[in-house]
């Protein structure tokens, strides 16, 4: 498994929200559907490391 790294990011309250909500629909943790969301982007723009 790829080691993880943390770091800061700052959104603004309505995209937070959005995003949580997601998250609960999908039942994942908001982390993880942030995460889940930027993989699927790199895959769609063809910028994913294997």
């Amino acid at each position: 498994m790829a080691k993880k790294k943390a770091f800061a990011l700052r959104l603004n309250e309505d995209t937070m929200k959005s995003i949580e909500k997601w998250a609960a629909d999908e039942f994942r943790s908001t982390n993880g559907q942030i995460e889940w969301m930027l993989t699927e982007q790199l895959k769609k723009a063809g910028r994913k490391r294997k």
